[in-house]
Formats: structure tokens, C-alpha cells, sequence
């Protein structure tokens, strides 16, 4: 056990080293007659490869040769030099790499950084989307929680019907976003997508009446068991948020990743049109009872604002805050919407 872990250690230090100098293939030494060959086309994937357990691997490599009959494949093996193998891995990279005038491969790609590559690309882009020139495709989910202010305070300060409970009134988005290279460390992200905002009232027997010139905040007096009161409305809606991103990443970094250890930080506007919104008291009389109302309630149409996003290592949060108005002017209370979260 003691030779396998020193094996393992000279081979991760090996590893290293030659990776340090830049080169494809690295070749280590083992016993009379034997070698490990490692080919490397992405410096990252050092990253990756730190956090595999080398010492179960090579048992398992160990088990498995034990097991089979290896003669033919030594004896063929055995007329090939190093040279000749080192020349065959480099054949086989120089379809994707070409050599600089310095001696350093490097990407045919002028827009290739080294995280738009490494060995895990299928699993990657199965959640990072897809790539056009400086621009790479994802998709965020947005998940967080909604409030409202009137005149720069919270309506819950003067006891207002239409105050809301933070725990409870949800904000959730989906949405394409496409990120852009303007620089080295510059991005924009924009898109489309969908957002739903629910704002659960404070008082539980709150119920929304919309008169024939506005809307009105009124307490239900039945002798019931209140549940829940809320507002909903959906949205489509449209992002345009540049991005400083202090690690230069070309990819949107994700809760589950481990590459990107940069600060990152955007500000940008957004425009959503209305699509659907409604009410909704639920009580208990006897049975479980709700009482939902699809309408407008005069809220506005369009809702616009400003968007701001934070990142460090994996972690995105975000902030928004409307511009306009919730309800139409005149129509309801004065209240501009505002939302904060986590992206995912």
C-alpha cells in the first residue's frame, strides 16, 4: 500500500510539472517496462483533475490488468519508443490546437479563452447552453422574494391593508440569456423570458375589489378560517445588463461549479408587458374554500426598472427595482415593486 501511495504521489507530481511546462503528453516511468501516458488539451482541467482520488484510481487499474491477459498487448506496445508515442498524442492534438510563434499551442479560435474548453465539455454544456462566436447561450431561473415601497417606505409603517409578508411573496424568472465579450473582463447579458410576481398580504381576510375608478384594499368580516390573500401577475419580459467580470470569463458561472473564483458585477435596465394576473383568498369553512379572480386590477401594463447583479465564485444574487408604478395612475395605492434573490 505504502508503494502505491508513493506511486500516486510521483505521478500527480509529474503530472504537474510537465503541465507547468505547457505540453501535451506527459509520460510517466513506472517499474521495468511499464508507462502512464496522460494527454492534457486544456490547462483547466488541472483544476478538475485536483480533486480526483488518484490512489482509488490506480487500484482499480491495478485490479482490472490482474484480471485480464495483458501479454499481446505488452508485446505489441513494446516496439514503440517514447518518441514515437509522443509524436502519435501530438498528431492526434494538432487537429485542434496549432503551435504560436513562441512554441505555445494555442486555439485556432481568436475568441477561445480556456474556459470555453476542457474535458468535460458535454456535461457542461448540457447546463451552460450553447456557443456563437463571443457569445455563449444559458438559461438563469431567478429565485427570491417581492415587496413594494410607497414614497421610499414600506406600506406595513402605517398599517395599510396591502401590506405584504416577505416570506410567502415570491419572485421566480426563467429566461434565455445570451452573454457577449466586449473585452477582456467586459460582458453584456441579455434575453427574454418569463417572471411571476406574488405579493401575499399581511392579513389574511384581505379581499380585492376593483371599483368602476379603482381598486380598493377591503377586509372580508365573515366568521371563517382565513388562509392566505394574495395578487399575482405574470410577465414577459426583456434584460440588457453589462457585466464587469474580474475573472474574464467567457461562460456564466453556477451554483454547482467550481472554476470561476472572480467577483463579477452588472447593472442594466429591464422592460416586462403584463400577460396575466389574479386574485386569490383561501378559507376554511367546513371545506377548504378558494375564491380566485382573474383581472387586471389596474395594474399597469408595462413594468420597467432597474436590474442589479453581484457575483462571487459560484454565487449570483440580484436585485430589482421598478421604475413605474405597480397600478395605473390614480388607479391604486403608489407603490414601486422591487425583488431579491438568487440566480440559478
Amino acid at each position: 500500500m505504502m508503494k502505491k501511495f508513493l506511486l500516486v504521489i510521483a505521478l500527480c507530481a509529474a503530472f504537474t510539472a510537465r503541465a507547468q511546462e505547457a505540453r501535451d503528453t506527459v509520460i510517466v516511468e513506472l517499474a521495468k517496462t511499464s508507462q502512464v501516458i496522460f494527454t492534457i488539451k486544456d490547462r483547466s482541467d488541472l483544476e478538475i483533475l485536483k480533486h480526483y482520488d488518484f490512489q482509488q484510481l490506480f487500484e482499480d487499474v491495478l485490479r482490472k490488468l490482474e484480471k485480464s491477459d495483458t501479454t499481446s498487448l505488452a508485446a505489441s506496445d513494446s516496439t514503440k519508443t517514447q518518441e514515437e508515442i509522443a509524436a502519435n498524442k501530438s498528431d492526434d492534438t494538432d487537429d485542434w490546437w496549432e503551435r504560436t510563434d513562441d512554441g505555445d499551442k494555442d486555439r485556432d479560435d481568436d475568441d477561445w479563452d480556456k474556459d470555453d474548453w476542457n474535458s468535460d465539455r458535454d456535461w457542461r454544456d448540457h447546463f451552460h447552453g450553447n456557443r456563437w462566436g463571443r457569445t455563449w447561450q444559458s438559461f438563469n431561473f431567478d429565485l427570491g422574494t417581492n415587496n413594494y415601497l410607497s414614497d421610499g417606505k414600506f406600506p406595513d409603517s402605517n398599517n395599510e391593508l396591502y401590506s405584504v409578508r416577505p416570506w410567502g411573496s415570491w419572485y421566480v424568472s426563467a429566461s434565455s440569456i445570451q452573454r457577449t465579450r466586449l473585452g477582456s473582463k467586459v460582458f453584456i447579458e441579455w434575453g427574454v423570458g418569463l417572471s411571476w410576481y406574488t405579493f401575499k398580504f399581511q392579513n389574511d381576510n384581505v379581499k380585492i375589489i376593483k371599483g368602476d375608478s379603482a381598486i380598493q384594499f377591503v377586509e372580508d368580516l365573515r366568521e371563517v378560517d382565513f388562509k392566505k390573500s394574495k395578487l399575482s401577475a405574470s410577465y414577459v419580459h426583456a434584460s440588457l445588463i453589462p457585466i464587469l467580470d474580474f475573472g474574464g470569463h467567457s461562460r456564466k458561472a453556477r451554483l454547482w461549479d467550481g472554476y470561476n473564483n472572480s467577483f463579477r458585477i452588472g447593472l442594466g435596465p429591464y422592460i416586462g408587458y403584463r400577460i396575466s394576473s389574479h386574485s386569490k383568498l383561501v378559507y376554511k369553512d367546513d371545506d377548504k374554500e378558494k375564491e380566485k379572480e382573474h383581472d387586471s386590477f389596474y395594474l399597469n401594463n408595462f413594468r420597467y426598472g432597474l436590474r442589479l447583479q453581484l457575483g462571487y465564485r459560484s454565487t449570483d444574487l440580484f436585485f430589482n427595482y421598478d421604475l413605474n408604478e405597480l397600478f395605473a395612475e390614480g388607479r391604486g395605492p403608489k407603490l414601486n415593486a422591487f425583488s431579491f434573490g438568487v440566480v440559478f
